[in-house]
């Protein structure tokens, strides 16, 4: 049988990049086992990696559920709504998120606690709550917060986008049919919807990993945290952030392919409708 020929139908190529990618990985972990400076490096550093996916995680879930929100204002028919949802869009995107960090940790709560304060000020004052403080409100908290205020709009575009592609004519036939809002979105917009989101709102879980490093900034113990006290203290920087980068890889390239792995069974099998 004559081979078929590279780049023609029915042919799978070999994923040449991930091989290589595996190889790099298979050579640093056996770095890590043999020396033991990488690995004294590598068990300190992997500390954080608990931290890491907690943030991740808890921040890109609220998130979602705040760009789901701010998506459905910015589609409801109301023009406060969604002028609203356009403006908070807009300012969110266009501050960094570094910028954001540090406005939310040294700025925004310190002016919540005191507009906190000053309003529970009557309860204060007869004994029924106590008085918050800044130190109340942890910088890991602080963290999660700015990461979800800067996240959840970039999804809500994501998810207007999606919901937006949903074909009309099948929304007004579950109309036709006597479905309630919440019914037509539940089984007719949301599993279509779900299938045009589903690469770029995978794209955005995984570049919350990476940016999950920005809240080493505030000396939250992540991977970044621990890779930065380690390398001040024993000067040993290329160490130290090579293993840094070599985990994060580990993180956020089997993320990604699982992702896609994901993606090609929903496109083959078709998203369920419960």
């Amino acid at each position: 049988m004559a081979n078929v020929a590279p780049g023609r139908p029915g042919r799978k190529e070999l994923p040449w990049w991930l091989v290589a990618a595996v190889a790099i990985a298979v050579v640093v972990a056996i770095v890590i086992a043999t020396s033991e400076i990488y690995s004294q490096v590598f068990n300190i550093v992997l500390k954080g990696v608990g931290i890491t996916i907690f943030v991740t995680i808890v921040a890109f879930a609220m998130a979602s559920a705040l760009g789901l929100a701010v998506a459905l204002m910015a589609l409801s028919p109301s023009r406060l709504l969604s002028q609203s949802a356009r403006f908070y869009v807009e300012i969110i995107r266009g501050i960094p998120i570094l910028v954001l960090l540090f406005w939310i940790a040294f700025a925004g709560v310190p002016a919540f606690v005191a507009g906190w304060n000053f309003v529970m000020a009557p309860l204060t004052k007869a004994g029924l709550v106590g008085e918050l403080q800044v130190r109340d409100v942890s910088l890991l908290w602080r963290a999660i917060i700015a990461l979800t205020i800067a996240y959840s709009s970039f999804i809500a575009e994501i998810f207007r986008a999606g919901i937006q592609a949903v074909d009309a004519g099948q929304i007004e036939a579950a109309k036709a049919l006597g479905l309630s809002r919440y019914r037509r979105f539940r089984h007719v917009v949301w599993p279509q919807a779900f299938r045009t989101i589903l690469p770029p709102y995978s794209n955005d879980f995984v570049a919350m990993v990476k940016d999950s490093s920005l809240v080493s900034v505030l000396g939250v113990a992540d991977i970044t945290q621990m890779g930065k006290v380690y390398a001040a203290g024993s000067f040993r920087f290329f160490e130290t952030y090579s293993i840094v980068a070599y985990i994060y890889l580990i993180l956020t390239v089997g993320l990604s392919i699982s992702l896609r792995a994901l993606e090609r069974r929903l496109r083959a099998q078709g998203v369920p409708q419960d």
